[in-house]
């Protein structure tokens, strides 16, 4: 109960800090549309309350102290499984022009609960599989050809190492010359996500951690946070790609992680592997050394340290030929 009435509190003077403390310098999120190319700038839920946590000397104390703690998660995810929270929705789609023709269920008064919303699905057409290796989820995403390519990315903080990341070396050691994408949902992006390719699902290994933010606001701070985040991870085998790890990231007011799919069964490409209740959240693909080359445009982008627009199912690289 403690940590419940502090976090009430510090959320009551959350408004006043942010406008007072001087150290708030965190940027605008901007990204690239992949379709128009254009850059535009993203609308952060709760963008204040990122800065300030992330930023000031009083915020990086209170996130230390309360908010990475799996109790804020589980008291925000509770107040989001009930009937008051279904109050949010309307203005939520309204806010983030979110089209509901895309919903299974298109009528918002039928959603019991704003997790009920948020983990939504979609009308099975509604997104286009394409015929390579594909998007998992609906995001922005980050790709890098090497390991190397990601710590010159992520200049700031302590080096990102995949032994940390999977909790098992001997694991890390066979892609630690290979490629990585890093596809980020924010909160309005459709929150199930998918099989990049077909093939066999192993079973998912959990590993326990905290609940940091992973918007890039956080991040820009140090991608350490990946390695700090509860997390599971599966090994898709593929005939056409290789082993690819699968990494489901949970974040601040993450409630859970929910896999859907039947461990050791043949899985096809586009078929839902599970979803994350309510908060930001990321997946992260791990590929062996020379299975796939990521496609030019997504690859050019991460190198203007841009994030790329990108729907599930969207194709995003091709199988290196032998």
């Amino acid at each position: 109960m403690k940590y419940i009435s502090l976090a009430l509190f510090l959320l009551a003077i959350i408004s006043c800090q942010q406008e007072a403390d001087p150290d708030n310098k965190m940027e605008t999120i901007k990204y690239i549309e992949r379709a128009s190319g254009e850059i535009k700038t993203e609308n952060v839920p709760s963008e204040g309350m990122l800065k300030w946590l992330y930023t000031s000397t009083t915020g990086k104390a209170a996130l230390s102290l309360l908010f990475k703690r799996k109790i804020v998660s589980a008291v925000g995810g509770w107040y989001m499984n009930t009937g008051f929270s279904s109050r949010r929705i309307d203005e939520f789609v309204s806010e983030h022009q979110i089209d509901k023709k895309e919903f299974e269920i298109e009528d918002l008064s039928k959603f019991t609960s704003f997790n009920d919303f948020f983990y939504r699905k979609l009308k099975p057409n509604a997104r286009k599989i394409g015929e390579r290796l594909v998007s998992p989820a609906d995001g922005k995403i980050l790709v890098f050809q090497t390991l190397a390519d990601v710590n010159r990315f992520f200049v700031k903080g302590t080096e990102f190492t995949l032994a940390e990341f999977l909790q098992n070396e001997k694991l890390a050691s066979k892609y630690n010359n290979g490629a990585m994408a890093i596809i980020r949902l924010a909160p309005p992006d459709y929150h199930r996500y998918h099989f990049p390719a077909s093939g066999v699902a192993s079973e998912s290994t959990k590993i326990k951690g905290h609940y940091y933010s992973v918007s890039p606001l956080a991040l820009q701070k140090s991608l350490q946070i990946f390695c700090e985040n509860k997390r599971e991870h599966c090994t898709l085998a593929t005939e056409d790609y290789g082993n690819i790890i699968i990494v489901d990231v949970g974040a601040t007011m993450v409630g859970s992680i929910i896999q859907t799919y039947e461990a050791g069964a043949n899985v096809e490409k586009g078929e839902e592997k599970g979803y994350f209740a309510f908060g930001g959240s990321t997946l992260v693909l791990l590929f062996e050394e020379g299975k796939i080359m990521f496609d030019t445009d997504l690859v050019e982008n991460t190198k203007k340290g841009m994030e790329t627009t990108i729907s599930m199912g969207e194709n995003i690289a091709s199988m290196v030929k032998k």
